[in-house]
């Protein structure tokens, strides 16, 4: 194994619910096995990228309701392309070789898995983009 994909697994944090078992398709293992770790690792990035994109776009965010907020974080992800493919860059580029080589021979189911997780990740984290914590 290359020293960089040595250091990437090392730094992953584990996830305990994150279980495999032999019953589970391939996407369910890539997602616990890969995506859910890279995912927490990346967590304060995607907050930080996604506070960004808030600023970008005038702070409405701000001023909505805690479910309108949510529904921001769903249609950022769902709507803007140039938005999501900078998420699933900073997903996909912690994985390993051999973890790329398998995200490429099913990228679109995994894609989807990939970024229900980001967004999921924000809206549990809708508290720490609160106003005052952003500047």
């Amino acid at each position: 194994m290359e020293p960089r994909d040595r250091s990437l697994l090392h730094l992953r944090p584990e996830i305990p619910s994150a279980t495999v078992n032999p019953a589970m398709t391939s996407e369910e293992t890539f997602q616990n096995q890969t995506l859910r770790p890279v995912a927490k690792l990346q967590n304060q990035l995607l907050l930080e990228v996604f506070r960004n994109y808030v600023r970008k776009h005038k702070n409405v965010f701000y001023d909505l309701s805690i479910e309108k907020r949510l529904d921001y974080i769903e249609n950022a992800i769902h709507k803007d392309m140039k938005f999501r493919n900078s998420l699933k860059g900073i997903i996909i580029g912690q994985f390993t070789v051999q973890e790329y080589k398998e995200y490429t021979l099913n990228s679109s189911a995994l894609n989807k898995r990939m970024m229900n997780i980001v967004k999921e990740r924000l809206k549990s984290n809708v508290q720490l983009l609160e106003y005052q914590y952003a500047h």
